[in-house]
This record gives C-alpha cells, sequence and structure tokens, in this order.
C-alpha cells in the first residue's frame, strides 16, 4: 500500500509541476540534418546530379529574386535550428557532422551575404547552362541524357533575364571580363563540342529538339556576353577585394582557421624564400653554371613526342601507383585503376590534365584521367611548346596530384570508408586542394625518382619546386589583393619574379585571385596537414607509420582540417596549432 501511494504521489507532482522529457540530442540532429541536405538539393539541382543522385537530372536552379531571398532565409533558418541543438550531448559521429554542417552553412551564408554572389558576380550566370556532365559520364542512355541537356537549356532565357534583372549597376572589371570569357566559351561548347559529342544519336525527333533548344540558348548566352561587354564593362570598376575583415572571416568561416591575414602572409614569404632557395641549390646540381630557370627550362625539352604522350602517361602512372605500394605509402582500397584517356575534344579549351572522378553516390565508380594532347591542326612549334609542359618529370608530378595518391586515392578513400552523407558531400577546399598538394612534396620526400641517376632525381626535386613556388605565390597574392590593395599589374609582376612564369600565365594567375582569394588554399592545405602529421608522430610514437596516419586522414571525407586535428588527435591542448 505504501508503494502504491509513494507511485501515485509522484505520479501527481509530475502532472502538477509539469514535466519535459530529455531531449534527443542525436534524433533531433539526424532529421535536421536530413532536412537540410533535401532541401540543399532541392535548390541545386545541378550539385544532386553531379554527386551522382539522378532524381536532379535536367533541372537548374531558379534563380529569380524571390527565389534566392527564400533560399537565404531558409539557410538562416537552419542555421538558427542547428544552433538550438546541444552538440555536447551527441553521440561522436553526429557531433563530427554537426561540426561539418555547420561549417558548411556558414560558407554558403558567407557566400550570401559577404560574397553577393548573385548581385555582384556575372560568373554566377555565366556558366548556369551546365550540361558538360551529360556527355562526360555515362550513367544513362544517352537519349535520356539528351532529354536532360534540353530541359536545361530550355530554361536559359529564365536565367539570363534573372541575372540582369540581379545584378548591380556597377560591377568588379575583373568579374566582368571572366564571366564574358565564359559565356563565349560555354557557347562555343555548346554550339561544337557537344554537337560533337551527340553526333551518334539516332533518334531524330528528339535531335530536332535537341537542335531548337541549343540554338536557343546559344542565343541566350551570346546575347547576356554581349550584354556584359556593352552594359557592364564600361561601367566596371576595382571593387573587387574583400578587404581585410571579411578575409579573415573567410578564412575563419570556410576552413576555422584563426590566422590573421598578415600572419597568414609572413608565413607564406617566408616558406616562399626558403623554395626559391631549395630551388637555386637544386637547379646548381643539373648545372651550376646556369641560371635556375634556364636549368628548369632546359628539363622541359624531356618530353614525349605527340603519338607517345597517353601511353608514356599511363606507364609512368602505373609506376607511380606501384611505389605506392612497395613503400607502404597509403592503402589503395580498390585494384581498379583510374583510366589515362585523351581528353574529350569539348574540354580541351579548358583543360590540361584533369582527374574526373564519379560522384561518391555513383553507381559506376571508374574514374578517368584526362591528358590533353596536341591538335593535329597545330604548327610544330606549337606542338613542341604544348609537349614541353608535359616533360616527364612534370607530367608525373602532376599525375600524382590529380591520381596516385592524389585526387583519385581520396575518392577510392571516401567510397570505401563509411564516412556519413554529410562527410560525402560537403568538403574543404584546403583540405582536398591541400592533400593533392602534399603529395606532390611527400613522394618526392620519400623517395620517388631518388634511386635513378642524381641528375635525374634533381630534376624531379625541380619540377616538384616549380609547382610549389607557384602555390605559395597564389598564397601571397591572395592576402596582398585582397588586404592591401595588390592591383592585377602587380600580382602579374609577383607571379613573374617569383614562380618565373611568362606574362601570359601570370597575368591569368593573377585574375584568378581576384575572383578565387581561396586559392591559398593549396598551400596552406599542405601546410597543415604537415604541421597534423608531425603532431600525430608524436602522439603515436613507435607506433606511427606514415601508412597509418594517410589512411587516418582519408577516412572521413575531406573536412576542415582543424576539425581533422580534433578527430585524430587526443591532446586537446595542441589542437589549435594549425601551423
Amino acid at each position: 500500500m505504501k508503494k502504491f501511494l509513494s507511485c501515485f504521489f509522484t505520479i501527481l507532482i509530475i502532472f502538477f509541476l509539469g514535466f519535459t522529457p530529455p531531449r534527443d540530442s542525436d534524433s533531433e540532429f539526424e532529421k535536421l540534418a536530413d532536412d537540410y541536405l533535401n532541401e540543399y538539393l532541392k535548390w541545386r539541382p545541378q550539385e544532386g546530379t553531379y554527386l551522382g543522385l539522378h532524381q536532379y537530372d535536367g533541372k537548374v536552379t531558379d534563380l529569380s529574386s524571390s527565389s534566392i531571398a527564400a533560399e537565404y532565409q531558409r539557410l538562416k533558418n537552419y542555421n538558427e535550428k542547428l544552433n538550438s541543438i546541444e552538440a555536447n550531448l551527441l553521440n561522436r559521429k553526429n557531433y563530427f557532422d554537426y561540426k561539418l554542417l555547420k561549417n558548411a552553412l556558414g560558407k554558403e551564408l558567407f557566400r550570401f551575404e559577404d560574397r553577393n554572389i548573385f548581385s555582384n558576380n556575372p560568373m554566377t550566370y555565366a556558366g548556369a547552362i551546365d550540361v558538360n556532365i551529360y556527355i562526360a559520364r555515362d550513367f544513362a542512355p544517352i537519349e535520356d541524357r539528351v532529354r536532360s541537356i534540353i530541359a536545361i537549356e530550355k530554361e536559359a532565357p529564365i536565367i539570363y533575364a534573372n541575372a540582369k534583372a540581379n545584378l548591380n549597376d556597377v560591377l568588379p572589371k575583373p568579374f566582368v571580363t571572366t564571366a564574358i570569357s565564359i559565356a563565349k566559351g560555354t557557347a562555343d561548347f555548346l554550339g561544337k563540342d557537344l554537337l560533337i559529342a551527340l553526333k551518334d544519336v539516332k533518334d531524330e525527333a528528339l535531335m530536332k529538339d535537341f537542335n531548337k533548344a541549343n540554338k536557343s540558348a546559344i542565343k541566350e548566352i551570346n546575347d547576356y556576353a554581349d550584354y556584359l561587354e556593352k552594359q557592364k564593362l564600361p561601367k566596371a570598376d576595382n571593387s573587387y577585394p574583400l578587404g581585410r575583415e571579411r578575409y579573415q572571416k573567410m578564412l575563419k568561416v570556410n576552413e576555422l582557421i584563426d590566422y590573421s591575414p598578415e600572419q597568414i602572409f609572413e608565413i607564406g614569404m617566408k616558406s616562399l624564400k626558403r623554395e626559391q632557395e631549395l630551388f637555386e641549390q637544386t637547379a646548381k646540381i643539373i648545372n651550376p653554371d646556369k641560371k635556375a630557370i634556364d636549368v628548369y627550362k632546359e628539363i622541359q625539352n624531356d618530353h614525349p613526342t605527340a603519338e607517345n604522350l597517353i601511353p608514356d602517361t599511363r606507364k609512368n602512372i602505373e609506376a607511380i601507383r606501384q611505389f605506392l605500394v612497395d613503400k607502404n605509402i597509403v592503402t589503395i582500397p580498390s585494384e581498379v585503376r583510374a583510366l589515362v584517356e585523351e581528353t574529350p575534344q569539348y574540354a580541351r579549351a579548358t583543360s590540361f590534365a584533369s582527374m574526373d572522378t564519379p560522384g561518391p553516390f555513383e553507381k559506376s565508380t571508374q574514374a578517368y584521367y584526362y591528358v590533353t594532347p596536341v591538335e593535329d591542326s597545330w604548327t610544330d612549334k606549337q606542338k613542341d611548346e604544348w609537349l614541353t609542359a608535359f616533360n616527364y618529370y612534370t607530367t608525373d608530378i602532376v599525375s600524382i596530384h590529380e591520381a596516385y595518391p592524389g585526387h583519385y586515392i581520396q575518392f577510392l578513400h571516401v567510397n570505401a570508408s563509411p564516412a556519413s552523407k554529410l562527410q560525402k558531400i560537403f568538403g574543404s577546399y584546403a583540405f582536398s586542394e591541400g592533400w593533392a598538394h602534399y603529395t606532390e612534396q611527400m613522394m618526392i620526400d620519400e623517395g620517388f625518382a631518388q634511386d635513378k641517376d642524381p641528375l635525374i632525381a634533381a630534376k624531379y626535386r625541380l619540377a616538384q619546386l616549380d609547382e610549389s613556388l607557384l602555390r605559395y605565390c597564389r598564397l601571397c597574392v591572395s592576402v596582398k589583393m585582397h588586404c592591401e590593395g595588390m592591383t592585377v599589374e602587380e600580382a602579374t609582376q609577383f607571379f613573374k619574379d617569383n614562380c618565373y612564369y611568362e606574362e601570359q600565365p601570370a597575368r591569368s594567375e593573377a585574375m584568378r585571385g581576384t575572383y578565387d582569394p581561396g586559392y591559398l588554399y593549396y598551400t596552406l592545405g599542405k601546410l597543415m596537414l604537415l604541421k597534423l602529421r608531425e603532431d600525430y608522430k608524436k602522439q603515436e610514437g613507435d607506433n606511427y607509420s606514415l601508412q597509418k596516419f594517410h589512411d587516418q586522414i582519408l577516412h572521413h571525407g575531406s573536412p576542415p582540417i582543424p576539425l581533422l586535428r580534433e578527430i585524430i588527435l587526443t591532446d586537446k591542448s595542441i589542437w589549435k596549432e594549425i601551423l
């Protein structure tokens, strides 16, 4: 009886005082994450297609001002919801995903609020008719892919009407000139290379619909380029710099980096000088009587013939892969090779060499390593100039970056790992490109090509250092251009003076810096990974191995590196010491 009365009174107390059941933070977060992803991809269907989620095929983003405003509000709402979750109560997996989603939301809000990409950047619209994946990837019958292309091209009039309505009256000049170039290139692609890619489609009625939609889309894109040239370019200014405050926010929001721009620049310049000294020292091993840059230009003449470019690249990439196995550099989760092929005709105008991996949710896992050959129509001089860029030493460094153990190994590890959907969709610029850039130096440091003739070994090191110098210059130019007013002309000269580029490629790099300040992340990512490796080695002691370290960091997708430090380092006191 006493026990009954005790329970009865307890129930009464709960009833009158009220009772709130404990929150299930994990379930709450998982539902929020699923809802966010569904709405995120619904507004960005082309991204869904690239991820391998083909319910989004044939769709484009609604770029009307009302749609953009609604998406911005949605992002803010989800950010508030995410802030309300008690992250400290989440299990380890969900806590990692929570921080990853928080980072992804922050980056999107930065694009809307600080970059103003829909009102201030005409490049947002210049390549909006993006149908390349429908011919680059064989994920559905060609007729179905053509139908998706038609559906997208029919949206062109609406897209470019919205562009003209949304864009500010005065725009940054580098953005306008680049957008004009992208638009004209897109129209050229649709009018030439796309037609070549679809020339064998036999369905006449379907191709009739396609040709009509394609011609209309080409006209709309060319009209947009003409509009930019006549209406926007004459009034364009040089308002592209982020400014110090937004630049520092970019570092924090995008990559969780707390360092100031001044600290980043100091690190970059110090490292650039060190790499230049190494470049000089290495060149002297090859020829002590010549300037370093002249030595480098000489080794560029050691290149394959036009006929042997693809076969030689195939042979060399297999040797690079075997080095990973022999030296226990990193686990290779699959025996499936990335196929070395000529860059498709439609993509040659903008590609030197590239890795084309399928989306993380694609059924086919075949990847292609594309190398752009010479054109039959070129003169002998033009062919030779092109092939110098494919000298054996640089080509192997590029293959390391793009394939083994660079981007292709990243792809294989993500596919083989139990990475969550969030981890497969959202990634870090600094981790992805930082890893690929890190592998260039790491492979030479670990002895790749170092067991050959000392002169050959020096030539490989020189090629690796040349790639490193470029990336250090990007870091320095990014900070100076966006925080201290460096002009495009000054940036061009900086590339010429410090990584020995000729005028045209130096100017191209400078122009990229105006709209892609994040290209400093190649180097920052590499430096952060080197620091993480050093700290992990101290932590593991006798249990450390390079392969173990690489497998660990590739197991979680491509998160911001400061977040990765939290995952694999047990000493919390050093988590923030990222450089």
